[in-house]
């Protein structure tokens, strides 16, 4: 996601900060660099131009070529103006004060719609205490009903449906009935998608809209077709009026511009992006957020959220505990990784956090690897777990032939996790700060994530 954006951007300040002070010849060529970046990330011309000669402008009023802090002065304005871009703070649904909240789903074929209503209904449900519903209108695609039905039970929602050869509009009509009488305060109209806008479509749109008054109508967006994307939104925007955006596919868009373009386009906000195929992938949107990941600064905020919603407090606590006696175990090691699986990938957790050099970041990450991991530790007694030391040469090879690895691959294992249980004393000693040069040169050491927690080394493909 934003990954050439934020190359170029990443370049620019690091030119800029190794001049200290700057000329108007500099501030000229990083504004030109700033163009050139956005609209190799596909944003929309116009969006460009607008972009640049804004941050221009409020250069040249601050005088920022006469500043000893100048880099730091153009990063904050630039920041601020792709908040700005993407839409002032963030843009809520609008829930219902009487009776149960209705969300109309609209979107082109292979936007990735329908999963998007499944995933929109988890996040409702596990983060907002909601208890949403489903209702399929979509008659025409093949298996698109039993898609949503099959997504709808793996996210413990009901969907209903009246099969494919009802009138759509009828079905939403019913299902919203339904599902009221069946206690849901929040229902989700899952709708037809087309290859391409037409006529049919928008009039079915309009037709189901002004049937069941919804209380939002969200686009789903493919983000991989860029500006296209945008075009889309305008043409719908026309026809029938949404209330915001739901990007999907954002983790595989290196360039983002539809992300950039999309709210000053069309005037409407982002308000959900998906990052990822697994259910609970899709996040709120926060430009604010969005605009430090695009500057390379992480997003410490949603971190923070991710660990809360995965870290139960009484597990929280107990392993803080336990640390701050100085104990880790291999059970406290499967419990911490069970804990961040739960945060999603490592990949995804990566690139949250600030200060993370490109190369890190850019770690293939075989998530197998974890699974590998988990299969040497469990092929241990409850001995050997609780006490680590225990593992001797005739141990090691019985738990490698227990596990289906070969020896080395239980030796790396417990090399690593000899050093994490140095880290983690140290830790606590030292006020949270990892040791300087901790993990030598060899490779072994791991990448130390939140909650003390270490990505160990090896996960990255070869």
């Amino acid at each position: 996601m934003f990954d050439t954006l934020q190359e170029k951007l990443e370049g620019t300040f690091r030119t800029l900060g190794s001049k200290g002070r700057l000329t108007e010849a500099d501030v000229e060529s990083a504004l030109r660099e700033i163009r050139l970046a956005l609209l190799e990330a596909d944003v929309n011309f116009k969006v460009v131009k607008t972009f640049v000669a804004t941050v221009k402008e409020r250069l040249e009023g601050a005088e920022v070529h006469k500043a000893l802090d100048a880099p730091q002065q153009i990063i904050k304005i630039v920041n601020e103006e792709l908040v700005s871009l993407m839409g002032t703070g963030q843009s809520p649904l609008t829930f219902s004060q009487r009776g149960p909240t209705i969300i109309l789903m609209a979107g082109l074929q292979g936007s990735g719609k329908t999963t998007t209503t499944a995933k929109l209904a988890k996040l409702l449900k596990e983060q907002d205490g909601k208890t949403p519903a489903l209702v399929a209108c979509d008659v025409y695609r093949p298996a698109a009903i039993e898609q949503l039905k099959t997504v709808g039970a793996q996210v413990g929602v009901p969907v209903y449906d009246q099969g494919d050869g009802v009138d759509p509009v009828k079905i939403a009509e019913w299902g919203v009935k339904e599902a009221t009488a069946n206690g849901a305060d929040v229902i989700i109209v899952d709708t037809a998608g087309r290859l391409d806008i037409d006529e049919k479509l928008m009039a079915e749109l309009v037709a189901i809209k002004k049937a069941i008054k919804p209380h939002n109508v969200l686009l789903v967006l493919d983000a991989m077709t860029g500006q296209e994307a945008v075009s889309v939104a305008t043409r719908f925007d026309e026809s029938v009026s949404f209330d915001g955006v739901i990007l999907t596919k954002l983790d595989g868009d290196a360039r983002g511009g539809a992300a950039l373009s999309v709210k000053s386009v069309t005037g409407k906000p982002i308000k959900f992006v998906a990052l990822g195929e697994q259910l609970d992938a899709l996040e709120y949107f926060h430009p604010d957020r969005m605009a430090s990941r695009i500057l390379g600064m992480g997003d410490v905020l949603t971190l923070i959220e991710k660990a809360e919603q995965a870290f139960e407090e009484d597990e929280a606590a107990d392993m803080e505990a336990r640390l701050k006696k100085g104990q880790f175990t291999f059970d406290d090691f499967l419990k911490q990784m069970k804990m961040m699986r739960r945060m999603g990938s490592f990949k995804g957790i990566l690139a949250l956090l600030p200060g993370i050099p490109k190369e890190i970041r850019d770690i293939d990450i075989d998530e197998k690897q974890i699974a590998r991991i988990e299969a040497i530790v469990l092929s241990m007694t409850k001995e050997e777990r609780g006490n680590p030391d225990l593992i001797d040469h005739q141990r090691r090879r019985r738990i490698a032939d227990g596990s289906g690895h070969d020896i080395a691959a239980v030796n790396q294992l417990i090399k690593q996790f000899d050093q994490m249980r140095k880290m983690m004393k140290m830790m606590m000693k030292g006020g949270g700060k990892l040791p300087p040069g901790f993990g030598g040169d060899d490779g072994a050491g791991g990448i130390q994530l939140p909650n003390g927690m270490q990505l160990p080394g090896g996960l990255g493909k070869r």
